[in-house]
């Protein structure tokens, strides 16, 4: 997608990650607000254990850190939500594919919640480690920064009105959020979306471009081979001594090859030894 092209007034696509991003909060919207019909007693000592309390973190509750996000409160609140996850997720997807969208998500609902419940303990700007906070918008506001950091100059229409410029779009929430923060109004909310901002900001900066998964598994899968070239090594050396000890003389290569005897050993250049075609060998 061109960086500067201009949106248009179509629906993005609705589906990956962030169509099951967007049913799994509605989803959990509509569960609790049916359960409030039947048992309201037991679904509010539930939701009470779910919505991030730092107080309750630091005593061991730390799935909050993650269940918080699930918890939307208002109709209006979950509307335009959903609205704002389906239209930034959809376009990051499209780019970087459901993993990504998935772990960038997660990492700024979870690293939001860890950032703002230590930063509440701090007590500055009437912050408080009992305060209550819930909502997606940690994780959405992660969304965003990413579409300001990949794709600042593309054109978007705000709330149907105003068309500006992604990154414009986004300072616009980010200096909401921050006029909300200071006049203390929601202050542990507008800290939860501010935190999550900076989440997202640092896993677009510094995760693989694919992903943490799959820099994880590769990093893997290296140690693995790794682990195997050294084995290897190891036993063509005892191998080595064996022989000598037959009166024969064999020799390996430096990552453990059989060297033909009439073969000399080639190099790639920096001093490490290559089989005679150049192929690599695990």
């Amino acid at each position: 997608m061109p960086r500067t092209s201009a949106t248009t007034l179509a629906l993005p696509p609705f589906g990956g990650a962030t169509r099951q991003l967007v049913l799994l909060n509605v989803a959990s919207f509509l569960t609790i607000a049916l359960l409030q019909w039947f048992v309201p007693n037991l679904i509010h000592l539930l939701v009470a254990h779910m919505m991030l309390v730092p107080a309750a973190v630091a005593r061991g509750e730390i799935w909050q850190l993650a269940t918080y996000s699930l918890i939307e409160p208002s109709l209006l609140g979950i509307l335009f939500g959903m609205l704002t996850l389906w239209f930034s997720g959809s376009l990051l997807e499209t780019s970087f594919g459901s993993r990504w969208i998935f772990e960038l998500y997660s990492t700024s609902v979870v690293g939001g919640g860890l950032l703002a419940s230590l930063i509440a303990f701090t007590r500055v700007l009437t912050l408080r480690p009992d305060l209550v906070a819930a909502g997606a918008w940690a994780g959405i506001f992660g969304l965003l920064v990413a579409i300001a950091m990949r794709f600042g100059d593309q054109e978007f229409t705000l709330w149907f009105v105003l068309r500006l410029k992604a990154k414009y779009m986004v300072a616009i929430y980010l200096l909401l959020a921050l006029a909300t923060l200071l006049k203390a109004g929601n202050a542990f909310n507008a800290l939860l979306e501010l935190m999550g901002a900076l989440s997202g900001f640092l896993y677009v900066r510094f995760a693989p471009r694919r992903g943490l998964a799959y820099g994880m598994t590769e990093r893997w899968f290296s140690m693995q081979n790794d682990l195997t070239r050294m084995k290897r090594r190891r036993a063509a050396k005892k191998f080595e001594v064996y022989m000598r000890k037959q009166n024969r003389e064999v020799r390996f290569d430096d990552q453990g090859r059989y060297i033909e005897p009439d073969d000399p050993p080639r190099t790639d250049g920096r001093g490490s030894s290559q089989k005679p075609d150049g192929g690599w060998m695990n």
